[in-house]
């Protein structure tokens, strides 16, 4: 079964930094391209980072560029979500997504607050 596990999330001050790390399992890890997206009250679920299945291709929102780095390590089939220079607007929830052909694939999420 393919199963997205999150965590990292919490409580930050602006400016502040946290990382973000998604444990997948039940597919072929290193062949998968993987996303993060993010869902803030009363707003659309949004895509926030996309890397491809060796790393090699980065994708951001131009919301995150510059603050957010997504990256991966296939030998742990793990990704990750660097996030610095957060802001109360990055307040969301914080899912992991795996694209399959005919499924999307989600985690549980992971809480980021940005407030002081």
């Amino acid at each position: 079964q393919v199963q997205l596990v999150e965590s990292g999330g919490g409580l930050v001050q602006p400016g502040g930094s946290l990382r973000l790390s998604c444990a997948a399992s039940g597919f072929i890890f290193s062949s998968a391209a993987m996303n993060w997206y993010r869902q803030a009250p009363g707003k659309e679920r949004e895509l926030v980072a996309a890397i491809t299945n060796t790393g090699g291709i980065t994708n951001y929102a131009d919301s995150v560029k510059g603050r957010f780095t997504v990256s991966r390590d296939n030998a742990k089939n793990t990704v990750y979500l660097q996030m610095n220079g957060l802001k109360p607007e990055d307040t969301a929830v914080y899912f992991c997504n795996y694209h399959a052909t005919y499924i999307n694939y989600w985690g549980q999420g992971t809480q980021v607050t940005v407030s002081s």
